[in-house]
Formats: structure tokens, C-alpha cells, sequence
């Protein structure tokens, strides 16, 4: 092993993926990253204002410290967008699973290669490659494609080699599986309750196949797995996991990243230095501690204390190095070539998608009703949180102009996606005065307000169609006959499939 990189803070810094706070480089966000030689970028969607200024932010950051970052970003597609701009909107993954194939995950993986190598990225953490389960999964969910680890692992691979033949090093996340985890690792610890038998036989499958795809990066995940490692401590800080079972049984030479340590998972664990060591011990190469400076600072410090003091090995250290340094990446131009935009087929390919996803239970006949109530989530209530398309910013413009073949009359009605009780009895006063009801039902699992409201239409209402918008799993809540479309998501071309089957 040759390294070109001696100090020791040097080395440490090249493990290092932090993100900033704003849309343009601050000084101190230009001392944080002298002082910590984080030589890793994460960008999100509090970031991003246009391609062009975050061209400019990626720029200046690289001439403020003087050197070449690793940029990466979470853009998955369908639920977790971090670019509003230069990039394609898709669907979920459940949406290829469902309705696509391995020629559909390539195609995409290629048109999003090209399109985020244009905005200077360099890695991106994705595909997920979780394989859900019968239980509800409120964190993977869509973001997965599927319940069948053959077809999750088909998918995979196809997006990941066309992904990286564009240039972009692509993650497999979140291993050994975070598909059966009931509870959501940004707020909570999940403990899932698989023995090795399941493990190997479903969850393993699809980073199996990632691996023989020659995927660049491995992101693990936060849940205790207790049947195992008896030890019952998150896989993040298992070497049993991550040394023993993804290295050295299953292969995998490339990249090995946390997940964010800032996530509410780990919040019991000692805090965010206290997590970076033992990940590191656990076998990671790169430590993401992504959203404040501070815990940025203390994760530097404390892995710098942990291998001056011997409690970590430097050996360990300058071989996580050694396999970053030979990400494809590095060689790459900072932006290829020409101005960031969305590739052409790229539209064609999400509208096609969505269009073979959508599912009907039951029989549809809105669209003779003379007249037809239409309840809406306000989606544009959370775009300060998440990406939301700006034509779904004005609910009632875009419903009224997807909606243009329904010649009966429409009344449009917006609501909370957790309405009130006075949300649900005004939607209800307006379901009575029409001859028909089409419900988008956002999220009956998590929101209470939008259960009750299901519940009451269901319950009041005799011409009424449901579409489950977030999850396929809210189907649990609705009645055998009420007529039901499942949109496997909640983006402009997956709403506009699920209206063109109803109208």
C-alpha cells in the first residue's frame, strides 16, 4: 500500500462527509472543513436553489479550502428528491418494482448518472436495496421495490451498473436490511427481530447481487439485529456486521459508509464522537455526520483522540483511506461537460412507470358522476421539510387542470395531511353534495387526522374511491368494497397515472 496522505488529521479528514447548512458557502463552513480536513460534501435539499447556484456552492467551497471534495447527495427518486432542478423527478422504487423492470431501473440509473454528473456530483447514496416485509414500514416503504429479494436484487444491480458507467459511484443501502423495521431510524432505535435463516435467504440477496454488480459503496443501518449479534448494539457499531459478515464473508472491498450519526437512533450511544469511533471500529470508511458543526467538530476530534491514544488502529485507518482513494470518481472532471438540465427521455421514462404501477381494487365509475367532490392533501404544506414539485405547490390549479376530462361538475377540496376534526366535517359536508367522492389519501398509518377521515367518508359516503398516495400499506384501513387505486407514490407523473385510470 502506497499513500500519498502521511498526517494523521489528514487521513482522518478523507473519512469525513459533512453537510452544510445554507445555499452558499459561509466562512466558518469553509474553517470547518480546513479544521477537520472533511474532504466528503453532502448535499441536501436546504441546499439546493438552483443548478446553477449549486454549481457555484460546490465551487466556491473547493476554492475556499483549496482541494477536491467528495460530493455526495441522497437522490433516490420518488420520496427523497434533494435536487428541484437539472434532474429528472421518478417515481419510487416500489413504482419500478411494481410496474418496471431491470430495463426501466437501467434506464434510469443512466439518465440520473448523466444528469448528477452535471451538477458535479460524485456519489450518490442509492439505490435502496431493503426488502420490505408484511409489517408496515414507515421509513423504507415506497423507497424499496419490493417484497421479492430476486426482483429487488435484479432491479438493484441495473440501475447500479448504468448509474456507474455515467460516472457516479452508487451505494446499496441500508445493510443488512432495514426493510422490517417498523419504526423510522431518523426519530427512533428499531430492533428487527430476523434470525440468520431470513436474513441470508431475503435481506442479503440484493447487496449479494449489488456486489457482483461491482457497486462502489455499502451504507449500513442503525437497528439492533439481536439474533445477529447477541452483543445488541446497533449494526452501525458491529464488527460482526460490518467486518466479519460484509467483508470478509460476503466480499465486499468497496466503500463501507454510516448512515447519518446524527439520526435519533443513536441518540442513547454517547453522542455523535462517542458513535464515529465505534463505526469506525465496527469497520466503516466513511463517517456521515451531516446537519451541525458542532458534532462535525467533536466527531473530528474524537476519532483523532481514539488514534493517537491507540484506542482505534491506524492500520484500519489507512486502509479505509486506501479504498476511498480508489473510488472511480476521483478521476472524473468536477462537472462533466454542458449545462445541467433533465435528460430528455427521462420524463417519458417516470410518466411510463407510473402509468404501469398504478393498481385498481374494484370497480371505477366516477367518471359518469354528474358531479364529483374531490378531497386533496395539501402537499404544499410539508415543501418546507421536502421536495415537492411546483405544480403540486397549487393543489387546486393542478387538480383542476388533471382533472379537464371529467366534465361533471367539481368541487375541490384541500386539506391538512393530518386534518382536524373540523377538516374532516367540512370535507365530509362537501362529499354529501355531490354524487361522487374521490379521496387522495396521503397517510392513514402516520396521520391520525387523515385515518379519521377515511374512516368517516367510508363510513358516510356510497359513492366513494380511495387512492393511496404514500403507502400501499394504508390499503389495511380500507373496506374490501370501497373502489381503491394505488398510486405506489406521491409525484406529479404518479398522480397524473392514477387520474388518468379514473377519469
Amino acid at each position: 500500500m502506497s499513500l500519498r496522505i502521511t498526517n494523521l488529521e489528514d487521513l482522518i479528514g478523507r473519512t469525513l462527509v459533512f453537510g452544510i447548512p445554507g445555499t452558499r458557502v459561509r466562512p466558518e463552513d469553509v474553517r470547518l472543513f480546513q479544521e477537520t480536513r472533511a474532504a466528503g460534501l453532502i448535499l441536501y435539499r436546504i441546499n439546493f436553489v438552483s443548478p446553477a447556484q449549486i454549481r457555484r456552492l460546490i465551487k466556491d467551497l473547493e476554492e475556499g479550502i483549496g482541494r477536491r471534495l467528495l460530493v455526495t447527495v441522497d437522490h433516490e427518486g420518488g420520496r427523497v428528491v434533494m435536487f428541484g432542478g437539472g434532474a429528472t423527478v421518478f417515481p419510487d422504487n416500489l413504482a419500478f418494482g411494481e410496474g418496471g423492470g431491470a430495463a426501466d431501473a437501467a434506464a434510469q440509473g443512466g439518465i440520473e448518472g448523466r444528469e448528477l454528473r452535471r451538477l458535479g456530483v460524485d456519489v450518490n447514496f442509492a439505490p435502496t436495496v431493503d426488502v420490505l416485509t408484511a409489517a408496515y414500514s414507515p421509513n423504507i416503504g415506497i423507497r424499496s421495490y419490493g417484497r421479492d429479494p430476486k426482483r429487488v436484487a435484479a432491479l438493484a444491480a441495473s440501475r447500479i451498473r448504468a448509474m456507474q458507467a455515467e460516472g457516479v459511484s452508487a451505494c446499496a443501502k441500508h445493510f443488512p436490511g432495514l426493510g422490517p423495521a417498523t419504526l423510522d431510524p431518523h426519530l427512533e432505535l428499531p430492533i428487527i427481530d430476523c434470525a440468520w435463516r431470513d436474513v441470508r435467504k431475503c435481506h442479503l440477496v440484493p447487496f449479494e447481487a449489488a456486489i457482483r454488480a461491482g457497486v462502489d459503496l455499502v451504507m449500513s443501518s442503525h437497528p439492533i439485529y439481536p439474533k445477529l449479534d447477541r452483543s445488541r448494539i446497533p449494526a452501525t457499531f458491529s464488527r460482526k456486521l460490518i467486518d466479519g459478515l460484509l467483508r470478509r464473508e460476503m466480499g465486499f472491498q468497496g466503500v463501507v459508509a454510516s448512515d447519518d450519526l446524527e439520526m435519533g437512533a443513536l441518540k442513547h450511544f454517547g453522542g455523535a464522537a462517542v458513535s464515529a469511533i465505534r463505526a469506525a471500529r465496527a469497520g466503516h470508511d466513511l463517517i456521515l455526520c451531516c446537519h451541525r458543526a458542532d458534532l462535525q467538530r467533536r466527531v473530528f476530534r474524537g476519532l483523532r483522540n481514539a488514534y493517537e491514544n491507540g484506542d482505534l488502529d491506524v492500520r484500519d485507518l489507512e486502509a479505509s483511506v486506501e479504498r476511498i482513494e480508489k473510488l472511480r470518481v476521483w478521476k472524473n472532471p468536477r462537472f462533466a461537460p454542458g449545462a445541467p438540465r433533465p435528460e430528455p427521455e427521462g420524463d417519458a421514462l417516470a410518466r411510463r412507470v407510473s402509468r404501469r404501477t398504478v393498481s385498481v381494487h374494484g370497480r371505477l365509475e366516477l367518471s359518469r358522476a354528474k358531479s364529483l367532490c374531490v378531497v386533496f392533501a395539501r402537499l404544499s404544506e410539508v415543501a418546507g421539510k421536502i421536495f415537492v414539485e411546483k405544480e403540486l405547490l397549487d393543489e387546486k390549479a393542478f387538480l383542476g387542470k388533471a382533472l379537464s376530462r371529467f366534465r361533471g361538475k367539481k368541487d375541490l377540496r384541500i386539506v391538512p395531511l393530518n386534518p382536524e376534526p373540523e377538516d374532516v366535517k367540512k370535507a365530509l359536508a362537501a362529499a354529501r353534495g355531490s354524487v361522487a367522492t374521490l379521496f387522495f389519501c396521503y397517510e392513514a398509518h402516520m396521520m391520525p387526522g387523515c385515518r379519521e377521515l377515511l374512516d368517516t367518508l367510508q363510513n358516510e359516503i356510497n359513492n366513494l374511491t380511495v387512492v393511496l398516495l404514500r403507502t400501499p400499506y394504508d390499503q389495511d384501513f380500507v373496506r374490501p368494497s370501497i373502489p381503491t387505486v394505488t398510486a405506489y407514490g406521491y409525484r406529479k407523473c404518479q398522480i397524473l397515472a392514477c387520474i388518468e385510470k379514473i377519469v
